[in-house]
């Protein structure tokens, strides 16, 4: 069992930046990689970034690629999205998520296993 705690959301102007954590406890943070997903409102829920397990390995969305950075530090247990040059469109809930194959960045939503609560992102024009 792995539970996931989000922080770092909030309201910022168009162009800002935000850093969103999500701090894991219970079973090897290691063992999973790490997915941030968002959901705006009305819409489906999609993935906005991947990690594999070392950090090797990242992937992103084409709307957020060259403004988003996921990175991890395993030995905080933490997984973070820093989000830079922020527009109204990026407003959402932001989750994190874990899933059981460490070394892929590809996996499917349904192939995460376990999600955080979300945070708030607001993006003002």
């Amino acid at each position: 069992q792995v539970q996931l705690v989000e922080s770092g959301g909030g309201v910022v102007q168009a162009g800002g930046s935000l850093r969103l954590s999500c701090a894991a406890s219970g079973r090897t943070f290691s063992s999973y990689a790490m997915g941030w997903f968002s959901q705006a409102p009305g819409k489906e829920r999609e993935l906005v970034a991947s990690i594999n397990w070392s950090g090797a390995l990242t992937y992103y969305a084409g709307s957020v690629k060259g403004r988003f950075t996921i990175s991890r530090d395993n030995a905080k247990r933490t997984v973070y999205l820093q989000m830079n040059s922020l527009k109204p469109e990026d407003t959402a809930v932001y989750y994190c998520a874990a899933n059981g194959r460490p070394g892929r960045i590809d996996s499917s939503e349904s192939e995460y296993t376990y999600w955080g609560q979300g945070t708030q992102v607001t993006v003002s024009s």
